[in-house]
């Protein structure tokens, strides 16, 4: 009885982690991702700016930087 239950489950688990599996690798933005990381300029957008959007660009460049400095000393 409890080998029933205990195969039941195990094979419910595994198609759950299988389906869970499946969607997690799927090519969306990692696929993406990667192919900067090889090739930069693909990914380097040489449109115009909207109006604001490089004052906000800037500044989210140095918080994003402050913050990883902080990450980096506290990890020293």
């Amino acid at each position: 009885m409890v080998i029933q239950m205990v195969s039941r489950y195990g094979v419910a688990l595994f198609f759950v982690a299988l389906v869970s599996g499946c969607s997690s690798t799927g090519l969306g933005a990692s696929a993406r991702s990667d192919e900067c990381k090889w090739n930069r300029s693909s990914c380097i957008y040489e449109g115009a700016y909207e109006p604001g959007e490089r004052d906000y660009a800037e500044e989210e460049a140095k918080r994003l930087n402050r913050a990883q400095s902080e990450r980096l000393r506290r990890g020293s």
